[in-house]
């Protein structure tokens, strides 16, 4: 269980952060607010390259989260950085290329702390990306199985 001193710090990661990675970021936040254990968290999502910084999260993403009500207001993207690895207890890449790109920015992962996303759930992979399939449903499933299944594991382990 969770040391209600021992606030957990998530940093999710995609390629652009306007999809996927801002979707996981606000669906954790929500979890965590509904199990009111929003005080035990920070979370926050960012990119591995640099085409969309300072853009809003894309339309059918926001709208796809609004379906849920679930906002994400104000956020923009930001390109990850080699000091995240030390601000953040766990890294959450969307797919492999981020998984390979956060590595590349961070030097490795000496402390274990880079993961994917799916790996929390019982199909392992990459989490569906809506900017090629235009299909952010699958996205949407993808980012909720997985964020369940983390904060599951994060709760039932010390």
């Amino acid at each position: 269980m969770l040391n209600n001193n021992n606030i957990k710090r998530i940093l999710f990661v995609c390629h652009g952060n306007i999809c996927r990675s801002p979707m996981a970021e606000f669906v954790m936040k929500h979890l965590v607010q509904e199990a009111g254990m929003a005080a035990d968290f920070h979370i926050e999502s960012a990119a591995t390259s640099t085409e969309e910084i300072g853009n809003s999260v894309y339309p059918p993403a926001r709208r796809k989260l609004a379906e849920h009500n679930i906002g994400c207001q104000g956020k923009t993207a930001r390109q990850m950085t080699r000091s995240d690895y030390d601000r953040f207890d766990l890294l959450v890449g969307m797919d492999t290329w981020n998984i390979r790109n956060i590595h590349r920015i961070c030097g490795g992962d000496p402390d274990g702390k880079v993961v994917m996303l799916m790996d929390y759930t019982n199909r392992p992979g990459d989490v569906a990306d809506p900017w090629y399939t235009g299909d952010f449903e699958a996205t949407w499933r993808d980012v909720l199985e997985g964020c369940r299944g983390l904060l599951d594991t994060l709760l039932t382990t010390k």
